[in-house]
């Protein structure tokens, strides 16, 4: 069973699924269950119920759709800033805050702020770009310090581009603190070589404007971080590369257009969606692999991971019934995992669903012969081909999608491909797609380590020389039942000069710390 969109752009070849036709049909309610779900959230439902939002992704690259035409006019009057501000970049007209061009760039983020814009900089980037790109996407000081070595030398035509809807993620904070101190210790301002991305009225915002940061874009709370790469986050660090933005969007376009389709035969996305819900009976009892056969699409899966696991990976349903919903997603490229993981994909549980992505064109102009006949982008489609071969031979279930090539468009598409079968498969299954609780709860919890940690060092520097062990600073300081984090904590701030916490023993049950 395959599917052939009719210019050409995307195929699917779904027979590895090894499954009837019928079994599609019996899901054709569902399937226009789901379609009608869609339908209402393009034309503005409030889909996020718990946060009482919209959610609007899909009008990035079709403003039109748009519900108000406030909406439609802000995203398009962005998409225009961000090719002045573009051009006025490229041109010399903004400069650093000592007169340079900017010759690259720094985008701080977390999350989807980051991996989107490093997806499009992987897929489409290159030597050749109008600036280079570069990301601090954690809180790892060894690897801000890894970024800064690389624009040794550089820092003063680097640009810095702030990117967090709400302002106050930590992770992203923590980067822009990072960078003000390096360019303030060489004498160099940093609020004029910084750019915001960030909901109006957020504490980026009001710190952007109040600093007089060279330019602030937009973020609406319509779109979440995981879909937001065609928005400004992604589409502003691609436009200073030089990338194709329109090429981006009009590939996203295209595929939505397609996933519209009533009928689930000519519709790529709801054919992918109903093959995870055949392949895992709606439940969590298959892993979705994800190898592109495109060294450019290296970094699609750990995208995925996010677009598909933060989405579908849920415990209630929207009934408020516990149903413990997710697939698990994970992947690399290939051919790199036939010398990896497919030995246990081929022969080990039955429980993986694998996604080939294959891409025709193997680079621009002609290639050398290996072996005297084929060349090494033949060896590639061979060991595509043999792989899906060997998993089918052992019944495990494969779907391959199928690109000419590697482009702004095609990169567009195979983003939309993916979003709406998250929420096809999400509306299917009933629950929302657009929240986030769990990554909400870990941030509590992490507010509540660091606030063990103060305390316990506030309890240690009032007994200055003492030793304890970690379960009696619990008890002292009233945090009995977090004594493993408090050693956790008091463990890594004695591993580090910043704090003046010392320690003695290993283990939870023997070690002792105190402050000198």
């Amino acid at each position: 069973m395959s599917y052939f969109d009719p210019l050409g752009h995307i195929s699917l070849d779904y027979s590895g699924m090894l499954l009837q036709p019928e079994a599609y049909e019996g899901s054709r309610g569902k399937a226009a269950s789901a379609l009608a779900e869609l339908d209402a959230i393009e034309k503005g439902a409030v889909a996020n119920t718990d946060e009482g939002r919209m959610v609007g992704h899909y009008w990035l690259r079709n403003p039109a759709l748009s519900p108000e035409p406030a909406i439609a006019d802000e995203i398009v009057g962005t998409y225009e800033a961000i090719k002045q501000f573009s051009s006025d970049v490229h041109n010399g007209k903004v400069k650093s805050s000592t007169g340079k061009p900017f010759q690259s760039f720094v985008l701080i983020g977390i999350g989807g702020s980051a991996l989107g814009p490093q997806l499009v900089n992987d897929s489409l980037g290159g030597r050749s770009d109008n600036m280079m790109a570069h990301f601090m996407d954690n809180t790892d000081p060894d690897g801000f310090d890894r970024t800064f070595g690389s624009l040794e030398g550089a820092l003063d035509s680097a640009l810095f581009i702030i990117v967090s809807k709400s302002g106050g993620t930590a992770e992203t904070k923590n980067g822009m603190l990072e960078a003000k101190r390096r360019l303030e210790a060489e004498g160099l301002s940093f609020q004029r070589q910084a750019v915001a991305i960030t909901q109006k009225g957020s504490s980026l915002d009001r710190l952007a404007e109040t600093e007089g940061w060279i330019r602030r874009f937009p973020m609406w709370d319509w779109v979440g971080g995981r879909t937001s790469v065609l928005s400004a986050v992604g589409l502003l660090p691609a436009s200073l590369q030089g990338i194709d933005t329109d090429a981006l969007l009009e590939g996203a376009r295209y595929c939505d257009a397609l996933g519209r389709t009533s009928d689930w035969r000519d519709n790529p996305s709801l054919i992918m969606a109903l093959s995870w819900l055949l392949a895992t009976n709606g439940k969590t009892n298959r892993s979705l692999v994800v190898l592109p056969y495109k060294d450019r699409l290296a970094l699609f899966a750990k995208y995925l991971q996010q677009l598909v696991m933060e989405s579908l990976g849920k415990e209630l349903d929207r009934s408020g019934a516990r149903v413990n919903q997710g697939l698990t997603l994970f992947g690399n490229k290939g051919s790199t995992d036939q010398h990896s993981y497919v030995q246990q994909l081929v022969e080990g549980p039955d429980q993986y669903l694998v996604t080939f992505i294959e891409v025709l064109r193997d680079r621009i102009g002609q290639s050398m012969n290996v072996d005297g006949k084929n060349t090494c982008g033949d060896f590639l489609a061979a060991f595509l081909v043999g792989t899906r071969q060997a998993l089918m031979q052992k019944a495990r279930p494969t779907i391959t999608i199928t690109v000419p090539e590697v482009n702004a468009f095609h990169l567009g598409l195979l983003i939309s491909l993916f979003e709406r079968a998250v929420g096809f498969y999400a509306a299917m299954t009933g629950i929302n797609a657009y929240n986030q609780p769990g990554v909400e709860s870990g941030k509590l919890s992490a507010g509540q380590a660091l606030l063990c940690l103060d305390m316990a060092i506030e309890f240690l520097q009032s007994r200055k020389a003492e030793r304890f062990g970690a379960v009696e600073i619990a008890e002292r300081i009233g945090r009995k039942e977090d004594a493993f984090t408090i050693f956790a904590m008091l463990r890594h701030a004695a591993y580090n000069d910043d704090k003046p916490v010392r320690m003695a023993g290993t283990s939870a049950r023997e070690a002792v710390f105190w402050v000198s």
